[in-house]
């Protein structure tokens, strides 16, 4: 804020006492709130699996069960997985119940969401925070559980672990990709507290830079759908990430006017774009525009650095970020550097 102007807003009975002056000018100012780093697990620590949005069977989470029983974990299985309410993992009271009791049982350190689809929405605002606020643990998942990581970054000011889920394990080890079994392997490694660091290859459209910051994102269309909430994602001095599927051009550039006209990209440190798979145009209705076009026209005039290609989203290459903890992004002409400091 200019300081000028500043003062020209405070009447001229506070100018009277310097004292009182600066009290006044400093209680307009809140400080940033440090992000708490929920305890990173040890061999015997437990991980709940719970359904907050889409159904899954109990089939499809065995998997995932044994593979987190062999980085050396206990597993305890939610009443909502098999659960099934049309397209939900169960009726909202029992997707609410099973959340809640996992945020408040002591015994279970980590909160693994077993798929994403759509839900979490509807359960946000009963949820209850408070025991999870004084003994914090990481809540894992993408998707629609982005309304999750913003919510709990925004009001408990907790650090959480943004990945694959249960569904994206693979049933054959030995017939599963390269790439799909680093992914996972990342996520042992964000639990088990190493430090997250990611390369990717250069994209020419990247914008050179180096900047350091708190990491926060996820799904844009759930990042835009809580805009004007208690929800809503903070970006200010921080790198933002986002990904997306199954979204028209035109609807992409729809939330990223939301992005530029909330305010939302105008003090960031930088920002990360991940994986978009987007629907093709409709034949004589084309947009014009291609996802690289958009994004820099919204983030022109702004000098952080910016990149593409990143791998987070719905894709193979989905590694897992530590959404609220200090990244240190560096963008250069050999690649980009995603690194936890």
């Amino acid at each position: 804020m200019n300081r000028k102007y500043f003062l020209s807003l405070i009447p001229a009975s506070l100018l009277i006492n310097p004292l009182k002056n600066v009290a006044s000018e400093t209680s307009l100012v809140e400080s940033p709130k440090k992000v708490k780093i929920p305890p990173y697990l040890l061999p015997g620590d437990t991980i709940g699996i719970t359904c907050p949005a889409g159904y899954i069977t109990q089939a499809e989470i065995d998997p995932s069960v044994i593979q987190m029983k062999s980085w050396g974990f206990n597993v305890v299985i939610g009443k909502t997985v098999g659960a099934k309410d049309f397209t939900f993992g169960g009726t909202d009271e029992e997707r609410l119940t099973d959340l809640q009791q996992m945020l408040d049982d002591p015994t279970i350190k980590a909160i693994m969401c077993a798929r994403g689809g759509y839900g979490a929405i509807r359960i946000i605002d009963q949820l209850d925070f408070n025991k999870f606020k004084s003994s914090p643990k990481w809540l894992i998942g993408f998707s629609d559980i982005t309304i999750l990581h913003c919510h709990i970054n925004t009001n408990a000011h907790i650090a959480s672990i943004h990945s694959k889920m249960c569904n994206s394990f693979p049933s054959d080890w030995a017939l599963a990709e390269p790439i799909q079994i680093e992914t996972i392997n990342s996520i042992q490694q964000a639990l088990k507290g190493e430090k997250m660091k990611y390369n990717t290859t250069y994209n020419t459209n990247n914008r050179i830079g180096i900047a350091e910051g708190e990491l926060i994102g996820g799904n844009l269309r759930c990042i835009e759908n809580l805009a004007g909430s208690k929800s809503e994602v903070q970006t200010d001095g921080k790198i933002l990430f986002v990904e997306d599927t199954g979204e028209y051009l035109y609807s992409i550039d729809r939330m990223f006017y939301n992005l530029k006209r909330s305010g939302k990209l105008d003090n960031l440190k930088g920002l990360v774009i991940g994986g978009f798979k987007v629907k093709p145009d409709d034949a004589g209705a084309e947009f014009g525009k291609t996802l690289i076009d958009i994004v820099l026209e919204k983030v022109k005039g702004f000098e952080y650095p910016v990149c593409f290609d990143f791998p987070v989203g719905h894709q193979r290459a989905n590694f897992a970020l530590k959404c609220g903890v200090k990244h240190k992004l560096e963008v250069w002409e050999k690649g980009t550097k995603l690194e936890e400091v």
